[in-house]
């Protein structure tokens, strides 16, 4: 079977993309009766509809929705490819990466990668949120994760270790000298598997936790700050906090450190892998972040 004309291939990729003919003409520059046009043409070489026209909105249909993610990569190698013969790197990064990552890491070193690249732009967005790379505008996300998801590449930057963590006040107050004692202490988060985990490694198995109604803070962020302030325990990754550990803002009690196998994972399309920006971001961060791995390294030895 011979290829279908390119302009309607392109069409294609950019309405299944947008999902919206008006959105997918401003990017090509055509009209969207010419949008229209290049899609019916490609329906009736292929022989089957590839949206469903729905009053102000359009979908994908089976085949669509089939055609749509092999356009999309298509489109992405060739533009890679393009802008990697030209040399080119510039433009704007879009990242996406979970709030403790971003919070306690990334806002802080992003700039050096900047300074190392200045014709990239960079953006970021901090959210707990699984981005899709098809549908959203990111070129790479920092996600805290246990299993890798199908078509994407992973590069484990951090393993998302845990231990548990109080202010000084509340292990004076609890008198907290070995793991049983923890149970003592009030708990910002009560079902946070890690606790129970930690425990279990720590000697204290089986142990009761307290089972009052209590707050869900969401993420390691706000359970630290309440930790600090000397509202409870909190179950935290320790690479994040060594400064308020050192400033004696936070205690970690004990020496064991936790995992059950989640990471912090630098993550971007398959088809992507070779785009300059992501490329060159890639190869930054990971240089970056080593030391981090290779503390957690000798933590373990």
């Amino acid at each position: 079977m011979t290829l279908p004309p390119l302009t309607a291939v392109r069409a294609f990729e950019a309405v299944a993309r947008h999902l919206s003919f008006t959105r997918a003409a401003d990017e090509l520059g055509m009209t969207q009766a010419a949008v229209s046009y290049q899609i019916r043409l490609l329906e009736e070489r292929i022989g089957t509809p590839l949206f469903l026209r729905k009053p102000r909105q359009i979908a994908l249909t089976e085949t669509g929705a089939q055609l749509a993610p092999a356009t999309r990569d298509a489109f992405d190698m060739l533009r890679n490819a393009f802008a990697e013969a030209q040399g080119r790197v510039e433009g704007t990064l879009a990242i996406t990466a979970v709030p403790t990552f971003a919070s306690h890491w990334l806002a802080a070193n992003v700039g050096l990668f900047q300074l190392a690249h200045p014709e990239i732009a960079v953006r970021v967005e901090s959210s707990g949120h699984l981005v899709d790379f098809g549908a959203e505008e990111f070129d790479v996300g920092i996600r805290g994760t246990k299993k890798p998801t199908p078509g994407l590449v992973w590069h484990l930057l951090l393993k998302a270790e845990f231990a548990p963590m109080m202010s000084p006040k509340l292990v004076h107050e609890y008198q907290v000298r070995q793991p049983r004692d923890l149970l003592r202490v009030p708990q910002i988060a009560p079902d946070d598997p890690w606790l129970t985990a930690w425990l279990d490694l720590a000697g204290v198995s089986g142990a009761v936790i307290d089972d009052r109604p209590f707050s869900r803070l969401g993420s390691q962020n706000l359970e630290a700050a309440a930790a600090i302030a000397g509202r409870g325990l909190a179950m935290l990754t320790p690479t994040f906090y060594s400064d308020d550990i050192a400033a004696g803002r936070l205690v970690q009690p004990f020496k064991t450190i936790g995992w059950d196998g989640h990471g912090y994972y630098l993550v971007y399309p398959e088809s992507r892998r070779n785009a300059p920006k992501i490329r060159a971001f890639r190869e930054w961060l990971l240089e970056a972040t080593a030391p981090l791995r290779d503390r957690q390294a000798s933590l373990e030895g």
